[in-house]
């Protein structure tokens, strides 16, 4: 009895203090939305949300105090695209020869490394042929069994027979599954999505196009899905409040899909102007993905496939330039996966080597990012009544974007995950 008393008085001296208020000082906090620099800046956290922002806040008797020293507040990084289901390596080895149980460990992993650098929101764009699995992974995150950002998922994803995604180049008579769900038409598109949303599924993933090519510098990808199917996905979506992300990496295929009113064209490597003029009018965003190519090319197997895509990144920054001064709007994403989890901030450096401001560029991984979630009311800011998502770095990332890939401090939900 004395022993459970004990334990119980310990349980219970843990539960006070996990919910004590705590204020976090730093050298500089950033807002966000006017890239005002506060200097030096305070947050009150209350239980997992912000009570206060300021050079100055509250400081209660029992407040704890963590003094972060010369580093800047930041809101929690958002990464619109990443798969927590692959790791650097050959996709197609992987997800034929694993598991979907040693894949479901590994993106447990992942989502731990992509909090640990800052990321404390993420949307999953499928699990490349581990079906519903992401579902487990959020769940468990949600519940405080495993360390992970916030998730939004999509399950398997959806593709074409012999599409982006099917298992093509490979002995057919062995019958290998393709990494997403195979729909051929609007009412097999109205099948699939029904059934990612039983499963779990926060929003519809759509592999639009591929495989790219570019020759003499015209870049070229087919459509899988016409603009009539693709507005029968997006109306099945919109039926229990989701939306549609689509792999789109260039034309007719993004036209159809921004008329169709997803929510983002990922990749976005090639978008004509009526394409960008609809999107900035209707707000969706393009995830431009740089990191990834970049990565693809540095680690090729060939000379001639480290060439193909060197020339494919080129003319998606030229196209990039060109999409931000149509003012399309933008949010950061990855791609991480193919590359290893945690280091996908690089991102950010090349958002602004490519022509964006450093602010601009931290929009799109925090305000931006949350928009395209649908969580703007709850992360993206340091406001009060927001999530307590907070990351420090250190010095200016104003004045060095690169900042953001030596994160010192994480804190998610009012909880520090790393310090």
């Amino acid at each position: 009895m004395f022993a459970a008393a004990i334990l119980a008085s310990s349980l219970l001296a843990a539960q006070e203090s996990a919910s004590a208020p705590i204020v976090l000082h730093a050298a500089r906090l950033l807002d966000i939305d006017s890239g005002r620099m506060l200097a030096p800046g305070e947050v009150l956290v209350r239980g997992e949300r912000i009570a206060a922002v300021g050079s100055k806040v509250e400081h209660p008797a029992d407040a704890r105090v963590i003094d972060l020293g010369d580093t800047t507040l930041l809101p929690g990084l958002i990464d619109a695209h990443v798969h927590l289901f692959l790791h650097a390596g050959g996709e197609a080895e992987q997800t034929f020869n694993e598991s979907v149980a040693e894949r479901t460990i590994r993106a447990t992993l992942a989502a731990r490394d992509d909090l640990m650098a800052g990321f404390t929101a993420e949307r999953d764009m499928g699990t490349e042929g581990a079906g519903a699995a992401d579902t487990a992974v959020r769940d468990a995150i949600d519940r405080g069994a495993i360390p992970g950002p916030r998730l939004r998922i999509s399950g398997n994803a959806i593709d074409i027979l012999g599409g982006h995604e099917d298992a093509n180049g490979l002995n057919p008579e062995q019958h290998a599954l393709p990494n997403a769900t195979q729909a051929n038409s609007a009412d097999e598109l109205v099948s699939a999505i029904r059934a990612q949303v039983k499963l779990g599924a926060d929003f519809i993933k759509i592999y639009e196009t591929g495989r790219d090519r570019i020759a003499d510098g015209v870049f070229s990808t087919p459509y899988q899905f016409s603009e009539e199917e693709l507005r029968a996905a997006v109306r099945e979506a919109a039926r229990t409040g989701r939306r549609v992300a689509v792999h789109a990496t260039g034309e007719p295929g993004a036209g159809y899909a921004a008329r169709a009113g997803v929510a983002s064209i990922d990749h976005a490597d090639q978008l004509g102007a009526d394409t960008m003029k609809l999107m900035r009018e209707r707000g969706i965003f393009a995830v431009p993905t740089f990191t990834v190519v970049e990565y693809f090319a540095d680690h090729a197997a060939t000379p001639q496939a480290a060439a193909r895509y060197r020339a494919i990144h080129a003319y998606h920054v030229g196209q990039f330039k060109q999409q931000l001064a149509a003012h399309v709007p933008i949010a950061m994403g990855s791609d991480v996966g193919p590359f290893p989890h945690g280091t996908q901030a690089r991102e950010f450096a090349l958002l602004v080597e490519y022509g964006m401001t450093p602010l601009a560029a931290l929009q799109a991984g925090t305000i931006n990012g949350a928009k395209l979630l649908d969580w703007e009311r709850d992360i993206g800011r340091l406001a009060a009544g927001y999530y307590a998502d907070i990351v420090a770095v250190p010095g200016n990332p104003l004045a060095d974007i690169t900042v953001l890939q030596r994160v010192r401090f994480v804190m998610k939900g009012g909880r520090v995950a790393r310090d």
